[in-house]
């Protein structure tokens, strides 16, 4: 999440977590009510759901440790972050200061079940200098790879603000 989170309505799931079976608008997947979700999109969602609770509870520290010794981070109008050093090096938010969320549309596992990625929404919360609330909304992907460890990793994660109003990205043209 380049500079991840979630923008949704009160019907979506808390920051970071999954919906609850039947709790969310017909227009959004619930990946825990369908029967038929692979366990590897199952894994990508668990692992974006602890994710955001870490970052969430710990801030830019949390962000920089899911990261892989290889990981990249794309944030928008930023300079690329290439290795979990400088993932770590700029990402020194602290959670009363800033406070990212995130949600997952979906997520994909590569055949061979050591690669995947997750797509969402994310906001980010602060305060400008004079106190006034800064909200940031935008979309994200983020490449998970299973590690030699077992661990899975973020190897790319990156993201795009978008306007608060600017709805659905999936809805299908009308073709007026």
């Amino acid at each position: 999440m380049g500079f991840l989170a979630a923008g949704l309505a009160a019907a979506m799931p808390a920051q970071g977590q999954l919906p609850e079976p039947g709790s969310t608008p017909s227009s959004v997947p619930n990946p825990l009510s369908d029967t038929t979700v692979k366990p590897g999109k199952m894994l990508l969602f668990d692992l974006e759901a602890r994710f955001a609770k870490d970052v969430l509870e710990h801030g830019g520290a949390a962000f920089a440790d899911w990261f892989a010794e290889d990981g990249v981070s794309l944030g928008n109008g930023q300079a690329p972050k290439l290795g979990k050093v400088a993932v770590v090096k700029s990402a020194i938010w602290s959670p009363k200061d800033y406070q990212l969320t995130w949600t997952p549309t979906d997520a994909a596992m590569g055949p061979s079940g050591d690669i995947g990625y997750t797509w969402g929404h994310f906001e980010g919360h602060s305060k400008d200098a004079n106190g006034n609330p800064v909200t940031t909304t935008g979309r994200y992907i983020t490449i998970w790879r299973k590690q030699p460890d077992g661990n899975w990793k973020v190897v790319l994660d990156a993201g795009a603000n978008e306007p608060a109003a600017a709805g659905d990205c999936c809805k299908v043209p009308t073709g007026n």
